[in-house]
């Protein structure tokens, strides 16, 4: 059987409802809120104070602004290159839709039109001296290939080698070996990071300031055993001593008249 309420009770517990207090969570502070995307982002390294925390913002700011410059950079040249051919702009959108870009062109210009391009006799030194860009390129690529396969099994033997020496987990050699690769890419495209500087400028000052330790040190050495034989006493002359005497003889200092000869009387 239902339960019929009075119009006044009725009224009570809907008034009661919405007016019921809603449950509050917490709010983080932005401190907090910071540090959760710092950890997600670096979950090796810890933040001790303000200091450490606002380099680290600071060093992520000054990277999202490195990279956003080079975006605009990018889309800059971009809008040239579409301004001179407004065509380029298909081009584009054919190859990031995965059409082959040869295909595209065909379908821009015909066949006929690509090979009035390649016959054109005003493009024909632009063209000999991009194909001979393209084969000096090619055979160095050949050449490193095989320099790399020649030099990276005797890599491999010194970097277990020196894993087994230093007790050296994978997973530490791994991320030694991608810094390397990220160093050797930047080098290579030209490209330099503000991380990787500072992490050669460290190193740099590391290996200088052990090297200075270390001369430091032979010199302190030298100078205590310079000290210690200066203090230590020089007696006698090096003679054993007459007489069975342990001491060392007395060397009388002579005077003016024990130098002048002497008269018998």
């Amino acid at each position: 059987m239902d339960v019929i309420l009075h119009p006044k009770l009725k009224i009570k517990s809907k008034y009661m409802a919405e007016n019921k207090e809603p449950k509050v969570e917490p709010q983080k502070s932005k401190r907090e809120l910071v540090m959760e995307r710092l950890t997600a982002k670096y979950p090796d390294r810890q933040y001790a104070d303000d200091e450490a925390l606002l380099g680290q913002v600071n060093d992520d700011y000054d990277e999202y602004e490195r990279q956003l410059g080079e975006y605009r950079d990018r889309e800059g040249k971009l809008d040239e290159v579409l301004a001179k051919d407004p065509r380029s702009a298909q081009f584009f959108v054919d190859m990031a839709n995965g059409e082959n870009p040869v295909v595209s062109m065909v379908r821009r210009v015909g066949i006929d039109g690509m090979t009035d391009l390649i016959n054109d006799p005003e493009k024909q030194e632009a063209y000999a001296e991009a194909n001979k860009e393209f084969l000096e390129h090619l055979a160095k690529g050949k050449e490193l290939e095989e320099q790399y396969q020649a030099n990276i099994a005797e890599s491999v033997a010194m970097l277990d080698a020196l894993q087994q020496e230093r007790g050296l987990t994978d997973e530490v050699m791994d991320a030694a070996m991608d810094l390397v690769a990220k160093m050797a890419n930047e080098a290579i495209i030209g490209k330099f990071s503000r991380e990787t500087v500072e992490m050669a400028l460290k190193a740099i000052g590391h290996d200088a300031a052990v090297e200075n330790a270390r001369s430091e040190g032979e010199i302190a050495g030298r100078n205590a055993k310079i000290e210690e034989t200066l203090r230590t006493p020089q007696t006698g002359d090096g003679l054993p001593a007459m007489g069975g005497s342990s001491q060392s003889p007395v060397t009388k200092k002579k005077g003016f008249f024990d130098d002048l000869p002497r008269r018998k009387f």
